[in-house]
């Protein structure tokens, strides 16, 4: 028997890379996978198709996540349709450049560098929280599975601002694990490493894939699909004593 048949997942940021990636995983194991996106209609929809020929269901829905407002109308969609959310994977993040040599140093960053990515990541993590909790307590159960980054406990290329986004969401996460446990809800966080293929590490120069690789014990850099397995792990009744935790999925890195 597939692992999420009869689940309903809302994976936010999913029509490209990691969240694609998340979206057909689930997909395959049987789940009902809310594929939500920003701007690329056409690649969400590819996705969710996707997720139907993998035999699960798959559903195109647009929404802001920065937005309070779009978050709110999004999970009403959702549950108009599907009548619970058993898992929200907090994938999507505000678009940043991560170039090594054009990165702002610490002293050209303006407090608004901070703030652009800290509403990326924490304030449209919170919103979508917020807007799900309610379904997830009169469930008695849920799962929440934040992406973060490995750079939050290596910070090998100092990304201020990006890095100290993640940093405060995996805070959050924790408070949040805290405070929901004893409704039944689960908030973990996974910490993938340098991904590539994806739209965020196309620009990577080969010489830091290189040394990162060098530095790796498992000899490679994760794909997207590397990701989605301990995503899921999260999402499922495996883990079902583990909260409040982060899973580093960068093949041995940050050891």
């Amino acid at each position: 028997m597939r692992k999420f048949n009869g689940k309903v997942v809302l994976v936010t940021g999913a029509s490209r890379g990691i969240g694609a990636a998340i979206a057909r995983s689930f997909a395959k194991e049987g789940a009902f996978v809310i594929v939500n996106y920003l701007q690329n209609e056409a690649r969400a929809e590819q996705v969710a198709a996707e997720c139907i020929q993998l035999g699960g269901d798959g559903w195109a829905l647009q929404g802001d996540v920065t937005s309070e407002t779009a978050v709110k109308e999004l999970v009403e969609q959702v549950t108009l349709e599907t009548g619970k959310i058993d898992v929200l994977v907090n994938n999507a993040f505000k678009p940043f450049q991560f170039d090594p040599e054009k990165r702002k140093l610490a002293l050209e960053l303006n407090w608004e560098d901070y703030q652009v990515q800290i509403d990326g990541a924490v304030r449209s993590t919170h919103y979508m929280c917020q807007a799900v909790l309610p379904i997830m307590k009169r469930q008695s159960q849920g799962s929440i599975v934040n992406i973060i980054s490995n750079l939050v406990e290596r910070p090998i290329v100092p990304y201020h601002e990006y890095n100290t986004a993640k940093t405060a969401l995996m805070g959050y996460s924790r408070n949040l694990a805290a405070e929901l446990g004893a409704f039944g809800i689960r908030v973990n966080c996974v910490a993938p490493g340098l991904v590539y293929p994806t739209d965020a590490s196309r620009t990577t120069k080969e010489e830091l894939k290189e040394m990162i690789i060098a530095q790796t014990p498992l000899k490679r850099i994760a794909a997207p699909e590397d990701v989605a397995g301990p995503v899921m792990f999260l999402a499922s009744d495996w883990s079902k004593f583990m909260t409040g935790q982060t899973l580093y999925v960068d093949g041995g890195f940050v050891m």
